[in-house]
């Protein structure tokens, strides 16, 4: 990091000390305007920041704008930000004078040695480690927005006082706010639970909290995703297999889940034994492997699957398809040789490159470490860690370190996806690991004629595949490529006499692999065109008279152009060359 940007957003320290700052100016603001309100916690966040309070009334976007014009009041007054420590019992009395008894909670609860530190500003003093800006006067307060209010437990635990979130944003500069704000906005428009109702796609209930369901045009788009992705995987030479999805205790205890995930598993009891309904794939790949005897000469062995599996996810968590309680994963565990290693990886990343080119995504990397609750040696783990980075460095591949976030077994590479409005999104991972294999006791004859074990890489492209559709479905806002739309052209016939000449152009599209539908209602074309735009269905074929005559179809595309008349023939050449221009490779 530059000296000159070392106080600017570039800078990942000074964005967040910044918005911590704000914070604690929202909570003056707060307490000016309503002195009984208490205040809980209030942390700066990837975007923004928020604080948990409890207020003896709802707030409404009125009293956010109310405390919006506090803010701006405080950060005209320059107020300077002073840190300063106090002994516990001095601490306490501090919070206790104040009436915050969140804040006298959390003082109970820190260790004995913890150093207690507070920051004042002008009237306004809050227990906090920090860091802060020195002044009040750095925040510009024409660049600050309030963005939301909702429901937040006290430290996370549903069986707590419930409070009030208030999350903000704000930017040095008021322009770069407005980008902010109308980013914001065309995200909304894009939200995948909105689109996924107007389109058709998908469906959530209180039935099944977490548990999505996909309507028709969703099952085609799902199953159109998967045709792909065993497209490209036979391309790099997977075989694919389906694993139960229930197996007992004792495989999910040898594989170390069990010590290590029960609590985000769905276990049930079957002939007095206990089962685990599987969060994820890896340990049926496991069987697979052993089931049979193997040779270096197999190796390396790359096995796919798009397994169904359940995780018990918190009911605040849930959120769309981003985060479900049941999903299909695109597992696949590739076996191999240690000399293997780095051209496994590397050619796992090509793969990635092909999946997410085709989607327009492109992606950072991140390394995680080991982490505190881990399994094998420090030293098996800085070697995986050593080849994972050399694998991607050779390919000229920048990444960034995440310290301690690595899979119970092994190092990762996380692949973090940006959409078309420059949000992330976490979606691929290959995870290196030689500590499965062991566990399992999994073997092949290497060239000596000797029984050696192999090591594994778990690897996902798509992650799940529901959140997946998500994701793309908000990058394409709805209108997705030719070759992936759950429709593809829509036939709109003029006229009643037409209608059995748009029946006659479906049929043919049918039968050349077309998915095509004929909207045969006696509506007037202009309000047909209008809907089928509002569905996003790429093609609409307007047949009328003339057409009739001609033997032709004008094709009209989604975005409004006019493509003109043209032949069946040349139509169907047109679609099918957008199709395979998509996937083929």
């Amino acid at each position: 990091m530059s000296e000159e940007n070392l106080y600017t957003f570039e800078n990942p320290e000074y964005r967040a000390t910044y918005w911590h700052t704000c914070s604690h100016v929202m909570a003056q603001a707060v307490k000016r305007l309503w002195p009984e309100v208490k205040l809980a916690i209030g942390p700066s966040i990837d975007e923004g920041w928020y604080y948990d309070m409890d207020a003896p009334f709802a707030f409404t976007p009125e009293h956010l704008e109310q405390i919006e014009s506090e803010m701006r009041k405080i950060c005209k007054e320059k107020l300077k930000l002073e840190r300063f420590e106090l002994p516990r019992p001095e601490a306490l009395k501090l919070m206790e004078e104040k009436g915050e008894s969140f804040k006298v909670e959390l003082i109970h609860d820190l260790p004995e040695d913890e150093v207690i530190s507070f920051y004042k500003q002008g009237e306004f003093t809050d227990l906090c480690a920090g860091p802060h800006l020195d002044s009040t006067g750095r925040i510009k307060g024409n660049a600050i927005k309030l963005t939301a209010c909702n429901a937040a437990y006290w430290r996370g635990d549903s069986s707590r006082q419930t409070l009030q979130r208030i999350y903000g944003m704000a930017f040095p500069k008021k322009d770069e706010l407005d980008e902010y704000l109308a980013k914001i906005e065309e995200a909304k428009k894009r939200d995948h639970r909105r689109l996924g109702k107007e389109l058709g796609l998908f469906m959530l209930r209180d039935e099944g909290p977490g548990f999505p369901f996909f309507l028709p045009k969703g099952m085609v788009l799902k199953n159109t995703l998967l045709d792909y992705w065993r497209k490209v995987h036979k391309k790099y030479g997977y075989v694919e297999i389906s694993t139960p999805i229930m197996l007992n205790r004792q495989l999910w205890e040898r594989s170390g889940h069990w010590d290590h995930y029960k609590n985000n598993m769905y276990t049930t009891v079957i002939d007095d034994v206990d089962f685990a309904v599987k969060p994820m794939n890896c340990p049926g790949g496991m069987l697979v492997y052993a089931s049979e005897p193997h040779s270096y000469r197999e190796l390396p062995l790359r096995v796919g699957e798009i397994g169904l599996v359940h995780r018990h996810e918190l009911s605040g968590a849930l959120h769309g398809l981003f985060r479900v309680r049941c999903f299909n994963q695109d597992d696949a565990h590739v076996f191999m040789t240690r000399e293997q290693m780095q051209d496994v990886i590397q050619e796992t990343v090509r793969l990635f490159d092909e999946v997410y080119s085709t989607f327009g995504l492109s992606y950072t990397i991140e390394l995680s470490t080991m982490p505190e609750d881990h399994i094998g040696t420090v030293e098996e783990w800085e070697k995986n860690q050593d080849i994972l980075k050399a694998a991607i460095t050779d390919m000229g591949k920048d990444f960034v370190i995440n310290e301690g976030d690595g899979a119970f077994y092994g190092p990762k590479l996380d692949f973090h996806l940006a959409d078309s409005l420059g949000r992330t999104w976490q979606c691929g991972t290959i995870q290196l690991d030689s500590q499965l294999p062991e566990r399992f006791q999994l073997e092949y004859t290497g060239e000596d004629g000797e029984k050696h074990r192999p090591v594994m890489i778990h690897r996902v492209v798509l992650g799940s595949i529901e959140r997946f559709i998500g994701v793309i479905t908000e990058h394409f806002a709805g209108a997705f490529p030719a070759w992936l739309a759950p429709v593809q052209v829509k036939v709109l016939p003029v006229t009643d006499r037409a209608g059995e000449y748009a029946e006659k152009i479906s049929a043919r599209l049918d039968e050349q692999g077309f998915r095509v539908e004929v909207d045969g209602r006696n509506e007037k074309i202009g309000k047909k065109i209008r809907e089928a735009t509002l569905e996003k269905i790429p093609y609409m074929l307007v047949v009328g008279d003339r057409d009739m005559e001609n033997g032709t179809v004008s094709v009209r595309h989604r975005s409004g152009e006019d493509l003109g008349a043209m032949t069946l023939d040349q139509f169907a050449a047109l679609l099918g060359d957008e199709v395979k221009e998509m996937i083929i490779k």
